[in-house]
Order: C-alpha cells, then structure tokens, then sequence
C-alpha cells in the first residue's frame, strides 16, 4: 500500500453514518487523501453537505433522482459496484451497517482494491467468500473494528495469522448498557436505555447488539476469517474501561496489548494511513490520572447471543448468514418498539434452529439464507 505521502483516492460507503463520518473529519484538510466518491442511504440532506466539502466525481444514495441539480460541479450517480470498481479508487472504507456491504465488498476485492472494513456483516455472513476472493484476486482487507485493529497491530512484527506462535485471540468486551443490571429485569427495558453505551459512542445497531454481546459473537466470528485463528483459539473476556481494545497471547507466555482511549478514530485512522502512523485528534491516554485495568470472566447466561453466534460460526456454511440477518430484523423491530429485548434472542435462536445450512456456499447460496431468515423472523415477531 501507498506511503502516506502519496495521494490515497477514497471511496466512503456508508459516508452519513458513524464510522462515514469520522472517516470524513479525519481526512479533511488532509493532502494525502483525495475522496472521489461517496455512498449514503437516506439522509441525503448530510451527503449533501459532504458533497459540498469534498466535491467528489461520483455519488450513491438510495434516492439519486433528489440530489439532481444541488451541486455546482459535476458529480456522477453511479451504482455501488461501478463506484469501488473505477480505476481511480485506492482505498475503499466500507462504513456501512448490514447486507448492502457485501457485493461492493467483493466487487472491490475482485478489483484489487484496498479495502476498510468496518462493516461486521460482510465477514459474517460470507467470511470465506470474502477471504477468498481477497486471495485470488489480490484484494487486500484492512480492519477498522477496534478489537481487529488492535490484534492486528499486535500481530505487526510477529506472525500475520494466528498461527504457529500465537496462543490465543482475546477480544474484550465492555458488557454493553444492562452488564449490571439484574437479570429479571431484562424483559422490561426499552430501547433508549439499550441505547446508553456505557463507554462508546456508536450507531444504533451496533450499540443494541452491543447490549446482547451479539456484537462480540459477530467479532469472534470475524477474527476466525481476519487471522485464520481456529474457534479455540478466540477468547472473550469483560473489561470494563474499554481501553485495552484486544490482546495477543504466544505460546511462550508472552501477551501484547493494544490500549487506547475508546475513540474510533484511532483504529480507522490506522486503516487509512496504514502502514505509517499519523498525529491523531484523539486524546491520548492519562498515565499520571488515576487508571485502572479490570478483567473477568463474561456471565454467559447474561448474554445468550454471544452463544447463538459462537454456535452459528462454528457450524459454518450459510448458518451465521441466517445470524446476521435474523438479529438485523430483530434489532430493528425492537428499536421501532415492537418487540422487546428479550424477543431479539428468542427469533434469532429460532431461525438458527430451523435452519438447514449450507455447506461451502456460493453467493447465490448466502443470499437465499439471508432472504430466508428476514422472512422467518418478520413472520416470527408478527406472531
């Protein structure tokens, strides 16, 4: 990849959301990085904004026909695919939430693309498509989730994968909003308390899955197909101040840590710059303040989720694409307030449950699971 002092020419999927966003104040004013095109859904009042900043020649939004005529310069409205795949893109942070990741995804890896990757989904749902089209075409996959970011920046100087010297993969987890609340109170909170992280500050989906621990079963899931690491290897512990973001365990007793404030910016902009290391915006850690450094063991009967996802990994084939799909469904309803946060884990182990995978599926074979299980589960929760 290009040294930073070479132009580095950005697409941004999923430019209005959280990750989309920090993305963009990280590279403003930047000359090293030129963005050229950017991809939203609907709020297209904000891409609108971000198109005036950053003036790039190509634009996506679920609704093209409403951005006709609000720019004085000429921008191109083009598909997803088309826009990872021109010749003048670099780099490609895929900053969106669910499914609508996965085909740019693949598309820009069979391009020979440089690929961000802060959707979770993608590498759930199809890990070993993706792996493997990044391998035969050339694509290369940089992580943008904290927890990855971190392992692999342990790994930097040792091994790339999980293998031969490395022990273990341990992925912290902050407990999400209800990590202290008790158990029987569990069917009755609401979606706004789910929403109250008790360290980050993300979208909502990922704050909801946050709160079930479904985020860290799709982040075990990811770290499989990210570090070629087997299940046994990945291990999940509770730590509260989020600050160390992962650790890297070697089979001589030695472990690496990657700790820093709980600050997105950081690991995307590691992405970006990758691999020299930059000034960031984030505020560095207190070593004279006092700090604290807690680790435990997760209550596993207070997150089933993480369970469900675990299991659905290691059954593999298009088992974890009827995970994603199924909690996406689920989360959305309880955010619209039409289920509750206890129905998000009952649906999604029920369509796990009826589910009849596939073994090495094809994307055709992914896609069906995924449209199976919106059905299942919308079905489900109108029951």
């Amino acid at each position: 990849m290009a040294r930073v002092d070479s132009l580095k020419r950005l697409v941004i999927l999923g430019s209005t959301g959280s990750i989309g966003r920090q993305t963009l104040d990280i590279v403003h004013g930047q000359e090293q990085f030129q963005v050229v095109g950017l991809a939203a859904g609907d709020n297209l009042s904000l891409l609108a904004q971000q198109a005036h900043a950053f003036r790039p020649t190509m634009l996506s939004s679920k609704q093209d026909a409403k951005l006709d005529g609000k720019f004085d310069y000429p921008a191109e409205y083009v598909s997803l695919v088309e826009m990872v795949t021109r010749p003048e893109v670099d780099l490609v942070v895929v900053a969106t939430v669910g499914t609508v990741g996965l085909a740019p995804t693949l598309a820009a890896l069979r391009a020979g693309k440089v690929v961000a990757l802060a959707n979770k989904e993608v590498l759930v749902m199809a890990g070993a498509l993706v792996t493997e089209t990044a391998a035969r075409y050339g694509g290369t996959l940089l992580p943008v989730d904290s927890e990855h970011s971190a392992i692999w920046q342990c790994l930097r100087g040792e091994e790339e994968r999980a293998t031969g010297t490395v022990r273990r993969l341990l992925l912290t987890a902050s407990g999400g909003a209800f990590r202290d609340l008790p158990l029987e109170d569990f069917g009755r909170v609401t979606a706004a308390e789910a929403l109250r992280h008790p360290t980050w500050t993300m979208g909502k989906k990922v704050t909801i899955d946050s709160a079930t621990l479904m985020n860290k079963g799709f982040e075990v899931i990811e770290a499989h197909w990210l570090f070629g690491a087997s299940w046994e290897q990945i291990q999940v512990v509770m730590h509260r101040e989020s600050i160390v973001h992962s650790l890297v365990e070697f089979v001589d007793g030695t472990v690496k840590a990657q700790l820093s404030v709980p600050d997105m910016r950081l690991p995307i902009q590691y992405a970006l710059t990758y691999p020299e290391r930059c000034p960031s915006p984030a505020l560095p850690l207190d070593f004279n303040a006092a700090l604290c450094l807690s680790f435990e063991r997760l209550d596993e009967a207070r997150y089933p989720c993480l369970g469900l996802a675990l299991e659905a990994g290691r059954t593999g084939g298009t088992a974890p694409a009827v995970l994603n799909a199924a909690d996406e469904v689920a989360v959305t309803s309880f955010l619209a307030g039409q289920s509750t946060f206890l129905d998000m884990y009952r649906v999604v182990a029920d369509a796990i449950e009826r589910h009849q995978p596939v073994a090495n599926p094809c994307l055709e074979d992914v896609l069906e699971a995924d449209r199976w299980a919106r059905e299942y589960v919308t079905d489900k929760l109108q029951q």
